[in-house]
Parts: C-alpha cells; structure tokens; sequence
C-alpha cells in the first residue's frame, strides 16, 4: 500500500513511532516545550534525531545565527531534561534559506534526514515533526525525492484557510520550501497557527501552578516563558501561545484525543502571501480545531510526573 493511501484511509498512529523534530528553538519559548513534551512522552514517541532550523528576526543575526543559536538551545533542553545522550544526534541545519525550489541547502540535518528516512518504508514511515521554517526537510526531499514515500510530515505552518492570509512566520521565512514540501506527494499534516492552534494560549497563572517548583526542567519552560512575556507586557493582562506543542501532540494517538483533523486539497503557498489551489487534487490532512484543555492536561502532565 502506498504511504499517501495509507495516510488517507485515516490509519494515524497510535504511539510507538519514530520521530525526527526540526525546529528553531531559539526562536521562541514554545519550541522548548515541544521538545520536552517529545522527550517526556518517550512511552508512544521514539526520537530519532533533533535537526536545528535557520530563523531571522530580532533575535538573531542572520538564518544561520538563528540556526546555531537553535542548535545550542536544544543542547540546553536536552541536558535540562537529563536526555543530554541525544547531543549526539543532534544536528545543525542550514545556514540560509532556499534560493529557489530546485536547489538544497546542504547541511548536516538535510544530510541526515535524506539518509535516515531511506530506512523507512510506506508501511513503516518515519515521522517528521517540523516547528520553523522548512528548509531543512526541503532540503532534504531535493537532495532524496524517494524519501516522500517514507515520511510523514507534520508541519506548524501557515494560518488558516478562513483567515486573511498565510503570512505567518513559519512559512514566510522561507515560502520555497514550503512549496517543496507541500508540493513533494508525502503525506503531510498542516497545522495551521492562527484561527487553529492560537488556541493553545496559556498565562503566568497557569504556568506558575502548574510548572513552577517542579522540576528544572518545568522552571525553565515556565520561567522562560513569563519572563520573554514580561519583557513587554509586565503589569498588563497577557497569554502566551505554545504554538509548537501541537505538533507532537498530533502524533499522540493521532491527534484524536486533542484535535480534528480532515482531508482537503493541498493549498499551494504563493510568493504574495497567499494559497492557491492544487491542480493535481492530492489531498493533506488539515487540522481545523484543537482540544486546548485536554491537550494542556497531557502536556503539563507529561513535565512534571
């Protein structure tokens, strides 16, 4: 059976799978809470490999100084979490974004997911969890087009199709590979940010009940967390969103317990910040509403157990 058959006749997994996650930690305070919640739910999620991805914005320099200040972040959580043996297969993504859609940045992630999935297979796929910028995997499906029959991407990316645009970071840092991604035929699970998963907003008050006194590795995500708010919103309401737990949440059971997903057309990202339709009619699975109460059991749960 054919992985994109297989995916779409709603055979999701149900726990004991293999997991890659991509992400630019040092981006936000959410991407730490998806890599804990991975690490902690190591009964139904194996983690294969941590790939860091490139980001610009104010907090880095250039999308390689993101990436390597990602790639040192996921060295602090890991150590954190006491899971510091998974240095060794951690990995550096790429230095910048994609030129055009033909072409790989070549790095040691790209590298590395090209060679890994090729042990994979339609019936035994290798999951993808991506939480920045898909460079990375892009990268790796043109270096490998016969990887996209041995995945299953699940990328936090975009804003819903009801909502104005798909301007959303993710995606426009580097909308070619998302183009790749989205246009490669592996099955793939989109995420969208906001209109969906804005709804897994969380405050000072939850996170210092729930997480606060823990462990080191709770005070980190929580402390992080308040403080990167306070920074611009002290003596204000504020709420924070863990934008990125969704997408391992999504691998817990499928998703079913925290999310609804459906089949539709896969949306091609535009050059203008927009989707257009996809002429060949392959289909993705578009989550379109989140549990945020069940899903925020789960993960605070998972952190302090």
């Amino acid at each position: 059976m054919k992985l994109a058959q297989y995916f779409q006749n709603l055979e999701v997994p149900k726990g004991n799978i293999d997991v890659v996650l991509d992400t630019d930690a040092y981006n936000e305070i959410d991407d730490q809470f998806a890599l804990a919640y991975l690490l902690r739910r190591g009964d139904s999620l194996r983690l294969q490999a941590v790939y860091a991805a490139p980001f610009l914005n104010g907090k880095s320099a250039s999308p390689g100084d993101g990436m390597r200040k990602s790639y040192h972040e996921i060295l602090k959580v890991l150590e954190l979490a006491d899971c510091a043996a998974y240095a060794k297969q951690t990995f550096q993504g790429s230095s910048r974004f994609l030129q055009n859609e033909t072409e790989a940045v070549i790095s040691a992630a790209a590298e590395d997911l090209a060679e890994r999935a090729m042990n994979y297979s339609p019936e035994r796929p290798l999951y993808v969890a991506a939480i920045g910028a898909a460079t990375n995997i892009a990268s790796a499906l043109l270096l490998k087009p016969e990887i996209a029959e041995n995945i299953v991407i699940v990328w936090l990316g975009g804003h819903s199709l009801a909502y104005r645009d798909a301007k959303e970071f993710n995606m426009a840092q580097d909308i070619a590979a998302a183009r790749v991604v989205l246009g490669s035929g592996a099955p793939f699970v989109l995420l969208p940010c906001m209109g969906v998963v804005s709804a897994l907003a969380t405050t000072k008050t939850e996170l210092e009940y729930w997480l606060i006194g823990k462990n080191k590795l709770s005070d980190y995500l929580a402390k992080n967390a308040i403080d990167e708010a306070e920074s611009y919103a002290k003596g204000k309401p504020w709420s924070r969103v863990l934008w990125d737990v969704a997408a391992v949440a999504w691998l817990l059971n499928g998703g079913e317990r925290f999310m609804l997903s459906r089949l539709i057309p896969c949306p091609v990202p535009t050059y203008d910040g927009l989707y257009a339709k996809n002429a060949d009619g392959r289909l993705i699975r578009y989550v379109y509403h989140i549990n945020r109460d069940s899903l925020f059991e789960d993960l605070f749960a998972a952190f302090t157990r």
